[in-house]
């Protein structure tokens, strides 16, 4: 044999070899053991670990019991870990293997804390908090008697009062700009979209000042009124009054009713 070819035959030997220790050796365990190690890692919150644990449980047992909790848990594990995409894909998966299994409404539930908890501040787009929204009501809607439902119901008042808060930002920025009309409609959409939140008191406010600055006297001084009669103790309210009437608002102890300001 010529150098040539032993030195051919050398390289081909340390490649195959190479190749075989690079392959991933699979090993299978019983289904105990691999769902039981997945809670060690969970309970010493290594979510990383324990959602690829959990998720191995599936992989290798598909048609366990087990595989059915294995996914809520690496959904779970990965919710934890912040990886929300990767829980609500699994969440996904986990409703449209099993629509009947008594931990779906938790799964909604989960799914719909995965988009809340990505709800970015007012100034950014507002993409995700209307998902959440739109999640959070639909497990009222699926699951109206469940204990996620009364938790859904406070977590979209908050969801609200941020897109109400998303507006009430724009309209500032087109009141700020002289863009009246602009600031209008989204003030506007604030008071008829989004009732029970905070931001109503300065959204009539801010619908004052619009209309007086367009000369409007007459829609801002009803607006004025409607401020006064549903948030009498409020700064904005006293702002709209000294705006319209050109003076301090009278205390609400001095008032006779809660028109009279603006008769």
């Amino acid at each position: 044999m010529t150098f040539a070819k032993i030195l051919f035959t050398s390289v081909s030997l340390l490649f195959i070899s190479a190749c075989a220790a690079d392959e991933e050796v699979y090993t299978e365990e019983p289904v105990e053991r691999l769902y039981n190690g997945a809670l060690i890692h969970l309970e010493a919150k290594e979510y990383e670990a324990s959602a690829t644990a959990f998720s191995e449980v599936d992989r290798q047992h598909p048609y366990s019991v087990w595989a059915t909790k294995a996914q809520l848990m690496a959904a779970f594990s990965f919710y934890q870990n912040n990886k929300y995409d990767d829980a609500i894909l699994t969440l996904d998966r986990f409703i449209k293997l099993h629509p009947s299994s008594k931990d779906v409404p938790y799964a909604y539930y989960l799914k719909s804390l995965s988009y809340y908890e990505q709800i970015s501040d007012v100034g950014r787009d507002q993409e995700m908090t209307n998902l959440a929204l739109k999640s959070l009501r639909e497990i009222i809607i699926r699951f109206p008697d469940s204990k996620y439902s009364r938790d859904a119901a406070v977590k979209i008042d908050l969801t609200q009062d941020h897109l109400a808060g998303k507006e009430m930002e724009v309209g500032r920025y087109y009141e700020n700009q002289g863009l009246y009309l602009g600031a209008i409609n989204r003030y506007k959409k604030v008071v008829d979209e989004f009732q029970t939140t905070t931001h109503i008191p300065e959204a009539l406010h801010r619908l004052t000042e619009c209309y007086s600055a367009l000369g409007l006297a007459s829609q801002a001084q009803k607006t004025a009124s409607v401020l006064g009669h549903n948030f009498p103790g409020s700064e904005w309210y006293g702002d709209s009054y000294t705006l319209v009437k050109g003076k301090p608002a009278l205390k609400q102890a001095d008032r006779n009713n809660w028109y009279w300001p603006f008769d």
